[in-house]
């Protein structure tokens, strides 16, 4: 693996910290907040201006075609700026397997969208009472090329706002078809649902739905789900490192800044073990990511990896969070304080991956099954 970044990954993740620090400051975040907007359009609109949406994709859309890497560089600022954007949903479940697996005619109708900010597409991958993705109790019944979609998913990052909604399905033969369907069509139903994050996420009702489109349906299913699954749980986990770093960083300014009994909390020892124990993690959690999403940009064998790097943005995410609120005091749950809303977002994510004891419980089952993950 080569640790160091191209210039023009670099080159993403240093205009997106400019953007987002000059546009997501607290106050504008507690602006957005009380207008109850679901995403802050402006700032949208700024990433998109400079190019930033079409990170990953291809130019004749549109895009920049950098790759993955350098849109986990997006996500990872998104992430440090806590920013109420559908980065995670539009580039990731709605722009990746489009530009991978979609037709030509699908292609120019939504990727150039995308990359100018004009429509956002999600995927739904989460069902209730399981959890894995790679088998959707979602049924698809009928005829190729008109079928309907019955079930339900959960947890929909921006249902609500997307123009189509990407929907893993099994059909009647035991394999597994990608469905477009259209929010408030036919036999389709969203319901808003709360999150920590405070981000727009639904429930999707499917009854009999109609079908507008499928993706790639000469193509495996059951492969570019997982192609699709993988990607996007790295996605998550590179936001979490974004999150994770930066409330380690104001967490080591305030032991700077806070004095009591005449010295800084910082200096104290408690202190020191407390953010050291932190910086482990999210240390862990940063290496893991990154190796998980290398592999994937190199299109090698990653799921192991994946594993590894969705346990650390659990663990790390959850303990490295806490222990950042707790070092502030009782100022860490201050709403009028912008570490909260670290907070909230590491457990959101954590929450989303699934807990660290179930992860560590699959990869115990892997290795035992199979050994040792390549490097």
């Amino acid at each position: 693996m080569d640790f160091d970044f191209t210039e023009s990954q670099q080159a993403v993740a240093d205009l997106a910290r400019k953007i987002l620090e000059d546009q997501a400051t607290n106050e504008r975040l507690k602006d957005h907040e009380a207008s109850g907007a679901p995403f802050d359009a402006a700032l949208w609109g700024h990433l998109a201006e400079a190019n930033l949406l079409g990170t990953a994709v291809p130019e004749p859309y549109g895009g920049a075609d950098l790759g993955f890497l350098a849109l986990c560089r997006l996500l990872q600022e998104v992430g440090r700026s806590v920013a109420p954007v559908p980065a995670f949903s539009a580039l990731v479940l709605g722009a990746l397997p489009l530009a991978r697996f979609g037709s030509e005619e699908q292609k120019q109708r939504w990727l150039p969208g995308i990359a100018r900010g004009e429509h956002t597409l999600t995927a739904a991958l989460a069902e209730p009472g399981t959890s894995d993705p790679l088998a959707p109790a979602t049924r698809a019944q009928g005829a190729a090329g008109a079928q309907r979609l019955t079930g339900e998913k959960t947890l929909v990052p921006g249902a609500q706002q997307a123009a189509r909604i990407l929907v893993p399905a099994a059909l009647d033969d035991g394999s597994v078809g990608l469905f477009y369907v259209e929010p408030g069509g036919e036999g389709v139903a969203t319901t808003g649902q709360q999150t920590p994050e405070g981000l727009p996420i639904a429930r999707l009702e499917l009854s009999e739905a109609r079908v507008v489109d499928q993706l790639d349906a000469a193509g495996d299913g059951r492969e570019m789900l997982a192609w699709l699954v993988e990607r996007a749980t790295a996605a998550r986990c590179m936001m979490q490192l974004g999150v994770t770093e930066r409330a380690l960083e104001m967490t080591a300014a305030y032991g700077r800044e806070r004095v009591q009994f005449d010295r800084p909390i910082g200096s104290f020892q408690a202190f020191h073990q407390r953010a050291a124990d932190a910086y482990i993690h999210v240390e862990a959690l940063r290496l893991s990511a990154w190796e998980a999403a290398w592999r994937l940009s190199e299109e090698l064998p990653a799921a192991e990896h994946v594993a590894v790097a969705k346990f650390w943005a659990a663990e790390g995410g959850q303990f490295a969070s806490f222990a950042c609120q707790h070092l502030h005091g009782g100022i860490g749950i201050d709403t009028d304080y912008p570490l909260h809303r670290y907070f909230t977002w590491a457990i959101q994510v954590e929450h989303e991956l699934g807990s660290a004891r179930h992860q560590l419980e699959r990869l115990g089952r892997s290795i035992a099954a199979h050994g040792l993950p390549a490097s």
